[in-house]
């Protein structure tokens, strides 16, 4: 799987609150809570990002309550990677089960700014910037989570089973 798109910087400890805030929980429609991705830590973030953006952020992001509202909101907002230091143990798992991809690379994080367009293969866990012909590894998503992004997360790769 090949992801390419502009990127948006974050620093550290992005909580579930920054990610989604807890004011528009009264709703776990996809499209509603898009609508509101990012925008405490960035107000203009949800009418500045194009879908196909993808977030870099520093370490423990997605930090804060076991929410799934968080991955799903960034889903549904048309980010389709977040790249990061490292994650929230939490925020790591329902991200996946819910098809949104995620890698660790403390070398990407370095070296990328806002802006920068990056391609990322999650087969071997190469990331291109090619705005700076600098490539950085990431840590490949092992093929089990692979298949859960390709059918859209956990439910859905179950449906498909059964």
């Amino acid at each position: 799987m090949i992801l390419k798109g502009k990127t948006w910087k974050f620093g550290n400890n992005i909580d579930t609150d920054a990610i989604i805030p807890a004011r528009y929980l009264n709703t776990s429609d996809p499209e509603e809570l898009a609508k509101h991705v990012m925008e405490d830590a960035d107000p203009d973030f949800p009418n500045k990002m194009q879908k196909g953006d993808m977030i870099i952020a520093e370490a423990n992001f997605g930090c804060g309550s076991s929410r799934e509202h968080a991955p799903i909101a960034l889903k549904a907002s048309g980010i389709q990677a977040v790249i990061a230091k490292s994650f929230a143990r939490i925020f790591y798992r329902n991200s996946f089960n819910i098809g949104l991809p995620i890698f660790e690379s403390d070398e990407a994080v370095a070296k990328i700014t806002q802006g920068d367009e990056i391609e990322v293969n999650a087969d071997n866990g190469v990331i291109k910037n090619i705005s700076k012909g600098e490539k950085y590894s990431a840590k490949p998503i092992p093929p089990f989570m692979q298949e859960l992004i390709a059918a859209g997360g956990l439910v859905e790769w179950t449906k498909k089973r059964l």
